[in-house]
């Protein structure tokens, strides 16, 4: 009997335990989260999502004010460190965080939890930490005090409110805010998944891109009929407007406007004759009126809405016009507005460093406003490299020494899209870049793709289109996540990331690090083919679609853009240097041809060997999987067309020195190999993408012109690459058989074209273009040869000293379509005016002026030689205006004459050996 009351009483004990367990595990699961009174409306958000986690977890939560004292019980408290009631559970502490910063920390507070902010932004992100750590544990940490804070002031996005083509009648960036236009800007559901990801990622900016924005959200009354939309639309914008403010704010996020100059709406430039977008118009009265009052009336209607000015591309580069509407209409536009406000804070203003001379500029800006940003772009359009220098990275150094922050703008990604692309690895060595070759601090980010195209991708599905927010993941969290802490050690970065994929594709962290290699080597790829084979890094080059063998053997004849070499990779050989130093037997230097081709080759077999491997074992989002493992596929058949291709393009090099035919014969196989992995690129994209580039305008020239929206998909360039094979082995046979060689060309000499001038630059007259022709009005510089072409035409005698202080502007009169013959100095001199440039003007080929027609086509004793660009008009009045600096008219022809492209070779430095014939 007493040994079964022992055992009952045992039992009894061990009822009472699991029970008093119970009810301790009960109470445990209950949390009192405590905000102080009035609290903003970011810790608000922040609060909401810690909650949203703890639910997840299984816990009881109850949000309540605090009231002088702390609840029984599990607590949280959230709010700022300047709160008394946080400064009371902080105590003292040595590490106070900076803006932005937080603390979380239960140390010595018992059943106590705090979240404590340097600010409201610190607050939040304190709340979506520990949410962040709840949802990867499914449970409330214990025993954490961290302190953290962002290492970058300003980490933002940007959205490009425009189209991949022209509006009709419209310019470049021309686009107004209408339903038609972007039915996706109204989309309050889209807007709130899309700032939740920015907050989630601690991204605190978004910028909003147009050239004209003021047009479609206010209203300025002494210019009533300057507004391009109608009044529902215009009710519609300021609604949307409106919550698009408030719900960035409520997420620590500052939303900026940014706009071009000098460009205006469509109704106030044909109310007052005027053009939307003129490059090379000086500053207007009435335009700088308009402008100065659109702003004041923006900045009274949305106070805590930034700006973005880019001061370049629609006026004229840098000058003094710069610097006067920068102070004299930006920045006085904004003071108006806050004044009748009666505000006296400044509202961010960020100068964008592009076809400007934004230090000087910013010299004179910075006494009159002190609120100031500059942004300047990391690669220009591209990403190419996390070792800049030279010239670029000394601009970059210079803004980021004025004393303002410097954004790093990285910016179009022409050589990335269509795409995916997501290196932890190279995003985290460029932000580092940022912060050690440039000096920078912030960081302003395009789409990884489709930037023209927003919201969506250039994937083909066979649903509804897909969503870059939700396709890009990991291009938005890898630069987010650097640029908040760039110094994270490499192993325990290679374990996040892997847990990252393969908790996205249902798979062990074993397959999900090989993803995450896919990735990396893929990642190299193709900002190593552009940084060395390139033309361009502005997104007049679509990398992904190849390239011409005529562009990689005489790269200089389709407008080279030179900062791509000497800024934006390592340091290192162009095709041509290589091709010299080989000849001559001279060491080579850096990163060289030969070097990229091997590495581009290896890297697109491992990506492809990684993402066979994951394959394995995916059991989550797999139609996504499958897309990504037909870009690696992409990624390397892209890799070996190059590759191949700039093998070939080395023999033609080659050739150039040895004049050996035998040369030109190695280069075929290769050619051939390369055409073979195109092939393959053609099948992998056919039924996959849409189309390579979003920007689909006639501003699109590499590999091949994009007018009306052609030659977008790899399919449409085949035959392009076909036909250049087919033509070098014809060209090749003619070479090698004398019978047979190819005939001279026959010299169409143009004729000019029946023209009536009217109104010209001042000291204008007419001349016969010869040799032994002066060629300006106030200088005795003559002709001394000249392309055969262009001998006899009429040109227009020109003072070249007012060409230098006003420009050049030709008025004539034209019953059929003409094309004007415009020489420019091949010089970058400040004294000649500059070829017609994408990279920094997006008018540059509003009338086809942005090729080279006929190179070095007139030498002149003592000046540079000249190049032939043609201006396209239609028929009746018309005016050529070009901006300042010396340059030549040669004469107009009927605009069917067959102008044609190669290299004359006149040149007081000797003549250019020009190897484009061989593919045509």
């Amino acid at each position: 009997m007493k040994m079964f009351n022992r055992c009952l009483l045992l039992l009894l004990i061990l009822i009472s335990c699991f029970h008093s367990n119970l009810k301790a595990q009960g109470k445990s699961k209950k949390i009192t989260i405590v905000t102080l009174p009035k609290h903003h409306a970011r810790i608000s958000y922040g609060v909401q999502k810690l909650t949203f986690a703890l639910k997840n977890a299984g816990y009881s939560v109850v949000e309540q004010p605090y009231k002088g004292a702390f609840p029984s019980g599990n607590t949280i408290l959230v709010g700022l460190l300047t709160d008394a009631p946080v400064k009371t559970l902080a105590g003292a502490t040595n590490n106070r965080p900076r803006k932005e910063g937080f603390i979380i920390s239960d140390s010595g507070l018992k059943n106590k939890l705090l979240i404590a902010g340097a600010d409201n932004s610190g607050a939040l992100y304190g709340c979506l930490e520990l949410a962040d750590r709840i949802n990867l544990n499914n449970k409330l940490p214990v025993n954490i005090n961290l302190h953290d804070q962002p290492e970058m002031v300003l980490r933002g996005t940007c959205i490009g409110v425009q189209k991949p083509a022209l509006l009709p009648g419209r310019g470049t960036y021309e686009y107004p805010y209408t339903p038609q236009n972007f039915p996706w800007f109204y989309d309050k559901a889209l807007w709130i998944r899309y700032l939740d990801s920015l907050a989630h990622n601690r991204m605190n900016s978004l910028y909003l891109w147009n050239g004209h924005p003021f047009a479609s959200l206010v209203r300025v009354k002494e210019y009533p009929y300057a507004v391009e939309v109608d009044d529902a639309t215009f009710k519609k914008n300021e609604e949307i407007y409106s919550f698009l403010a408030e719900e960035a704010d409520k997420r620590g996020i500052w939303l900026i406007q940014g706009f071009y100059n000098i460009i205006v709406s469509k109704p106030f430039a044909e109310k007052n004759n005027l053009k939307t977008q003129d490059r090379n118009r000086h500053i207007v009265p009435i335009i700088a009126d308009y402008t100065r009052k659109s702003i004041a009336a923006f900045v009274q209607k949305y106070p805590h809405v930034g700006l973005l000015i880019t001061l370049g591309e629609a006026m004229e580069g840098a000058g003094q016009d710069d610097i006067d509407w920068f102070t004299q209409t930006i920045i006085p536009g904004v003071k108006d507005g806050l004044k009748a406000l009666g505000r006296t804070d400044e509202p961010p203003i960020v100068l964008r460093a592009h076809d400007t001379d934004a230090p000087t500029v910013m010299k004179y800006a910075k006494p009159l406003y002190h609120n100031l940003y500059t942004m300047a772009k990391y690669n220009g359009e591209a990403l190419t490299t996390y070792e800049p220098h030279g010239p670029w990275a000394d601009l970059h150094r210079t803004l980021s020494n004025i004393g303002t922050v410097q954004i790093e703008n990285v910016h179009i990604l022409a050589n990335l899209e269509p795409f995916r692309y997501g290196s932890p690895d190279f995003i985290q060595k460029c932000v580092q870049a940022m912060h050690t070759v440039y000096g920078a601090n912030a960081l302003h980010l395009y789409p990884q793709a489709s930037y023209w195209d927003w919201p969506y991708t250039a994937d083909k599905t066979d649903g509804k289109r897909l969503l870059q927010l939700e396709r890009d993941w990991i291009w938005y969290k890898a630069w987010s996540r650097y640029a908040w802490d760039s110094k994270r050690e490499r192993v325990g970065e290679i374990s996040y990331w892997a847990k990252q994929l393969a908790d996205k594709y249902g798979c062990d962290q074993v397959h999900g690090e090989a993803i995450l290699r896919a990735y990396e080597q893929s990642g190299n790829i193709s900002p190593e083919l552009l940084r060395r084979f390139g033309i361009t890094d502005g997104n007049r080059q679509t990398m992904t679609l190849g390239m011409l063998m005529s562009q990689l053997v005489n790269p200089e004849k389709y407008g080279l853009f030179s900062l791509l070499y000497n800024s934006e990779g390592p340091v290192g050989e162009m095709m041509s240097e290589y091709a010299e130093r080989e000849w001559k037997h001279q060491p080579h230097i850096g990163e060289t041809p030969v070097k990229v081709i091997d590495s581009v080759i290896l890297q697109g077999k491992e990506a492809v060997e990684a993402i066979d491997k994951a394959s394995l074992q995916v059991s989550k989002d797999k139609a996504e999987f499958d897309r990504l493992k037909n870009d690696m596929y992409c990624y390397n058949a892209m890799a070996n067309s190059y590759a191949y291709k700039a093998k070939a393009a080395l023999w033609v090099l080659k050739y150039k020195y040895s004049d050996n035919v035998a040369d030109l014969e190695k280069a075929l196989p290769e050619l051939q190999t390369s055409l073979d992995h195109y092939k393959q690129l053609v099948k992998l994209t056919e039924n996959t993408y849409l189309y390579a580039n979003s920007m689909q305008t006639k501003q699109r020239k590499i590999p091949v012109g994009g007018n009306d929206a052609k030659m977008k998909t790899w399919a449409e360039l085949l035959p392009v690459y076909q036909k250049e094979l087919d033509n070098f082995k014809r060209n090749i046979d003619s070479l090698k058989s004398p019978q047979t060689q190819q005939k001279q060309r026959e010299v169409a000499v143009l004729k000019d074209a029946t023209v009536k001038f009217e109104n010209s630059s001042s000291g204008s007259s007419s001349y016969q273009v010869n040799s032994g022709e002066v060629v300006f009005a106030d200088t005795s510089v003559a002709i001394k040869n000249i392309a055969k072409e262009l001998a006899g035409l009429k040109g227009v005698k020109l003072s070249k000293a007012d060409q230098q202080k006003n420009g050049t502007t030709i008025s004539f009169k034209n019953d059929r379509p003409v094309k004007v013959l415009v020489g420019f100095f091949n010089s970058k001199m400040p004294q000649y005016l500059q070829e017609p440039q994408l990279e920094t003007d997006a008018s540059a080929n509003d009338y086809g002026q942005a090729d080279i027609k006929i190179a070095n086509a007139i030498q002149i004793d003592g000046l540079p030689p000249v190049n032939i660009h043609t201006y396209t008009f239609k028929a009746g009045s018309n005016t050529l205006t070009l901006g300042k600096g010396a340059a030549m008219v040669l004469g107009i022809v009927d605009a069917d004459a067959n102008v044609p492209v190669y290299d004359a070779g006149l040149s007081n430095e000797g003549n250019i050996k020009d190897l484009r014939w061989l593919f045509n």
